[in-house]
């Protein structure tokens, strides 16, 4: 199902003090050592979808923040619809995480979901102070992401199930340097109490 466009500047949102930001999700992975990164893709995807659906259910935002892959004339549904239809080597991953229509979605050119994008703004707009991190790759885009998020001020959280790289050895590298530097809780994700975030 197609992800809508969301009005920005429409009636305000209940305030949401934690969303769920799901990065480079919907990726191809034809790329040198995407096929050392779907065997750990895998597995973080059937996490990510256990944790989305406890953050649906408590009516937590749920943020697709992806990568435009240089494809400048395209849009996130051209995206959805070449990582779901076409044999790439990412499908099974973006067929099990595919969005629902009232996810919201933000296409970014750069490493950071936070450069050069509308993400902050959507953040501000959602009242949402806390975030949870999850997706590809942990030692590169939810590294950045998750350093220009604590220069903002947000709170993180980056279960180690629900984050892959290429290596695994760098993954876990750069879990320590998120947990030590940008103090994020680190936690699997089925130790996160939602509930308790949300207050």
């Amino acid at each position: 199902m197609p992800v809508k466009d969301r009005d920005l500047y429409g009636s305000a949102p209940d305030k949401a003090p934690v969303a769920l930001l799901l990065i480079d999700i919907i990726n191809d992975l034809e790329f040198e050592g995407g096929e050392n990164l779907i065997k750990y893709a895998l597995p973080m995807a059937e996490k990510i979808k256990a944790l989305r659906l406890r953050a649906r259910r408590l009516g937590i935002p749920i943020l697709y923040v992806n990568d435009n892959f240089g494809r400048w004339r395209s849009d996130f549904n051209a995206l959805i619809q070449h990582c779901t239809n076409d044999s790439v080597r990412g499908r099974p991953v973006a067929e099990l995480l595919r969005p629902e229509e009232d996810d919201y979605f933000v296409l970014k050119p750069m490493n950071s979901g936070f450069y050069a994008t509308s993400l902050d703004l959507l953040l501000n707009h959602l009242g949402t102070r806390r975030l949870i991190l999850t997706g590809m790759a942990a030692d590169n885009c939810i590294l950045f992401t998750a350093g220009d998020a604590y220069l903002r001020g947000y709170r993180l959280f980056i279960p180690t199930d629900c984050v892959a790289s290429i290596d695994p050895a760098e993954n876990m590298r750069a879990l320590k340097i998120m947990k030590k530097t940008l103090k994020a809780d680190t936690r699997p994700s089925d130790q996160l109490d939602l509930e308790e975030l949300m207050r």
